[in-house]
């Protein structure tokens, strides 16, 4: 049979080019709660007729739609692109959003009827009935006295076909009230939004082993003071059960003394797996005070996901076609050459009981989150398939969608990207191999103004238990402050690793990123009382205080005319931070920190450094700055206005 005809002819009204959006709208960009979100299109019409246009949008689980005016930006030069914004007021989760656009013949006759008298034209008694039909057009669809109003400018018209009088302002108001959305067009498909609290853009992290501060009653009685330091996350590696098959000895030996406790990260005995806690770290009800005391003072409780497993794990007898094994029936330990981890067995997510696997590791999720967990950092997770998370973090945030999960990714680029637009709402990064000024202007430029600003949220950490910096090994206790101000007031979020305030930096042999006596081979006897953690708190104040800090696209690079300075500005509504640090960890630098004219300042003002609240005077032009190792690393100046 042939094709039936539509009723009506087809759209005439084009939307394209909608921004924001991730590969054609396949991922949705990423915000937080209370964001102002800018939005534009290109719509466009055959013909001269006069188009509306609005942005339409709806919070997780609304049914109608917001609406909100979008302005044609650029049509003194016939151009066809139209902004707007729309706001972020209710909960997280993925909103959704599209554009609507529509023809006002009204208008368009108006526009008509202008030029025409503009043009000394004085016949227009055919125009006139035009006008005529569209006012009683619009009266039909007004209500009480307006429908009055307009049916009687219609009359008039019909009567004296004046029709100076029928473009009046006024008149063309009251008809706007009541739009002809007769000829109306919608994208396609509506884009998405994945919005997190504030937590996914905005936090300080700091990582502990719990059994090294007394178990979990010990991490409890020492979290009023992560607070009073300013940090917003306390994020612990594994607290489940440690295997004894070829359980690690110190330094990562292949053979344990009796009294070595393990990698945490070699997950299950005997007595459990993921959702059981190691009996020497305590009890439920312990796990349950420390997600309280967190709470209690301002913090969360970050659990790590880590999918592997040791030998003894239960899963390995009561679902061994959930592991990989070599041909020969042997089981394959996991490996990142030259890394070898002989106590961790790798998951076959190529079982054929696949769709078991995915289930059981979010029950996992759920299990914890289910005690208060909502913020989880996953190991390693570019070596898991890609659908399984974009699956799993939709499936956790349907029941609680204000999880935040943190990739640890370090790999390539591409992959990164994957894993971000997919669901992670923040990412480790490549943060902790630039060092010079230039590596990192570009890379930090690259995350703040290029594509990956709509998606990929980086997290600052200066260090982690797997990766101690070539830039920390060798530039010693003066490399600390400089790296913890970079990360600190560069990126919106960022993370220290116990031990980095003690200047820890001793590596398992040259060359090395591993720690000499590393914590996830050992139990350790850690404190807060680290020499660095003045100036952690200074900074951690100064973010809290400072909304400038607490973003990354407003970033802006100022020339210090010294290649071992680098200089920064960061800016949002009246509040503006200069920070210039010297990252030569050798050797004092000095330069001219050039204050461009349109950055929004005075001529002339005062400054404040925000970690040791002196003021110096500054002004547009250059601004002389020494910073030598062990003195001061570096200034984190606020400009202060009236």
């Amino acid at each position: 049979m042939p094709a039936r005809e539509p009723r009506q002819p087809p759209a005439r009204i084009r939307i394209e080019k909608a921004s924001p959006a991730i590969d054609c709208g396949r991922w949705p960009v990423k915000r937080t709660v209370g964001d102002v979100v800018q939005v534009g299109a290109d719509i466009y019409r055959d013909g001269h007729e006069v188009l509306r246009a609005e942005v339409r949008w709806q919070a997780p689980g609304e049914r109608g739609w917001r609406a909100a005016p979008l302005r044609h930006v650029d049509a003194h030069v016939a151009g066809v692109r139209w902004e707007g914004s729309l706001h972020l007021d209710g909960p997280p989760g993925r909103w959704l959003w599209t554009v609507w656009a529509r023809t006002d013949p009204y208008a368009a006759w108006r526009d008509e009827i202008a030029r025409k008298l503009e043009a000394g034209q004085e016949d227009l008694a055919g125009e006139a009935s035009e006008g005529v039909v569209l006012l009683r057009t619009a009266a039909r669809r007004a209500e009480g006295e307006d429908a009055r109003r307009i049916e009687a400018a219609a009359q008039a018209l019909d009567e004296t076909a004046d029709v100076r009088s029928a473009i009046d302002p006024l008149l063309a108001g009251l008809v706007d009230t009541y739009p002809d959305t007769t000829e109306s067009a919608e994208l396609e498909q509506a884009l998405e939004i994945d919005v997190d609290r504030e937590r996914g853009r905005f936090g300080a992290w700091y990582e502990l082993f719990p059994r090294s501060w007394g178990g979990l009653r010990g991490t409890a009685e020492v979290v009023p003071r992560l607070a009073e330091l300013g940090f917003d996350v306390l994020y612990v590696p594994p607290v489940h059960p440690i295997g004894h098959t070829n359980r690690k000895g110190r330094n990562n030996t292949l053979v344990a003394a009796p009294d070595d406790p393990g990698s945490p990260y070699a997950i299950g005995d005997e007595t459990g797996g993921h959702d059981a806690l190691h009996r020497d770290l305590g009890t439920f009800e312990d796990f349950d005070a420390l997600v309280a005391a967190c709470a209690e003072h301002g913090m969360e409780l970050c659990l790590d996901f880590a999918i592997q497993a040791s030998a003894d794990h239960p899963w390995l007898t009561e679902h061994p076609e959930w592991f990989n094994r070599r041909p020969d029936g042997s089981l394959k330990y996991a490996e990142n050459p030259p890394k070898k981890y002989q106590d961790i067995y790798n998951f076959n997510f190529d079982s054929e009981d696949w769709r078991g696997l995915w289930q059981a590791f979010l029950d996992v999720v759920l299990f914890w989150a289910r005690r208060g967990v909502r913020i989880f950092r996953v190991d390693n997770p570019h070596t898991k398939p890609f659908p399984f998370w974009e699956w799993l973090i939709a499936e956790v945030r349907k029941e609680f969608p204000d999880t935040i999960f943190l990739a640890e990714a370090f790999t390539r680029r591409a992959v990164m990207r994957a894993l971000a637009k997919l669901g992670f709402s923040q990412s480790y990064t490549y943060f902790t191999w630039k060092n010079s000024r230039w590596e990192l202007m570009e890379y930090v430029s690259e995350l703040a103004h290029g594509e990956e600003r709509e998606y990929f949220r980086p997290n600052f950490f200066v260090n982690t238990p797997d990766i101690l910096s070539e830039y920390l090994a060798f530039g010693g206790p003066a490399a600390f402050p400089v790296r913890l101000i970079l990360a600190a007031t560069l990126s919106p979020s960022y993370g220290v690793y116990s031990g980095f305030e003690h200047y820890e930096h001793t590596p398992l042999r040259p060359g090395s990123e591993e720690y000499l006596d590393s914590e996830k081979y050992e139990i350790k006897s850690r404190r807060l009382d680290g020499p660095l953690l003045a100036m952690v708190q200074r900074l951690n104040q100064a973010r809290r205080t400072n909304p400038a800090l607490q973003h990354l696209e407003n970033v802006r690079f100022l020339d210090a005319h010294n290649d071992a300075l680098i200089a920064y500005t960061k800016r949002q509504d009246n509040n503006v931070v200069i920070t210039v640090v010297n990252v030569d960890p050798y050797n004092a630098q000095e330069g001219l920190v050039d204050v461009p004219w349109d950055l929004g300042v005075p001529p002339a003002f005062t400054v404040t450094d925000l970690l040791d609240l002196g003021r110096y005077d500054w002004h547009m032009g250059g601004n002389y700055v020494r910073l030598a190792p062990y003195e001061r690393a570096g200034h984190v100046l606020r400009v202060d206005t009236p």
